[in-house]
């Protein structure tokens, strides 16, 4: 769980920015958003192997340009 103390003198907005700050670092929202639905083993497979493939592909096409 996140959570941001207040230091003396700090407005709202900076304390708010800070928080979110702290909430995107811990991936609490990513999180969140993917617990949301129920996702079958076999499409969590599935996902897991297209983000594989799309990073494979992202660096052979870095490692080409390299060579170029």
């Amino acid at each position: 769980m996140s959570f941001v103390i207040r230091e003396g003198g700090e407005s709202f907005e900076s304390l708010y920015r800070r928080f979110k700050k702290a909430v995107q670092q811990d991936k609490l929202r990513a999180e969140m958003k993917k617990r949301r639905y129920f996702e079958k083993p076999s499409q969590t497979r599935k996902r897991k192997a297209a983000k594989k493939r799309i990073k494979s592909r992202r660096t052979t096409l870095k490692m080409q340009r390299r060579w170029d």
